[in-house]
């Protein structure tokens, strides 16, 4: 138990510093489109205003993807998954906390799973926040 809580501790701050890293890059992405939006008056349903939120989309995603890719790789080495397959979809849906019939995961990774579950809910809603952010900046105008 004390190993899987290492692993899963470890996944977390891993996770976590992704995210914020990420979250900072899109950030000073978002800064320089601010200037922009200062210059030009941008409206948040022009192109450049729906590009810009599309860009944050899928950068967002691409960030939960690395970290779900992450978490698949682990439980693929780890012998969790006899195959990468089927590690990447346990792992998203368990990062996403949609649920799976564990029986097929390997007792020793149960609980790395468990917070992976809870580690998802975290950096999704971390997500969230910082779309809410986004798109209420766009909208004061």
């Amino acid at each position: 138990m004390l190993a899987q809580l290492a692993i899963a501790t470890g996944m977390v701050l891993v996770t976590v510093t992704i995210h914020g890293l990420g979250l900072v890059f899109l950030s000073r992405i978002l800064r320089l489109e601010r200037m922009e939006e200062r210059e030009a008056a941008i409206s948040p349903l022009s192109a450049q205003g729906v590009a810009v939120t599309f860009g944050v989309v899928l950068g967002l995603f691409a960030i939960h993807g690395l970290e779900i890719w992450l978490y698949a790789v682990l439980y693929h080495l780890g012998g969790a998954f006899p195959d990468l397959h089927t590690a990447v979809y346990f792992s998203t849906i368990t990062y996403g906390t949609i649920g799976y019939d564990d029986e097929g995961l390997v007792r020793a990774w149960q609980l790395v799973a468990a917070i992976e579950g809870i580690n998802g809910i975290l950096l999704l809603g971390w997500s969230t926040a910082f779309f809410v952010a986004l798109i209420a900046r766009l909208n004061r105008r």
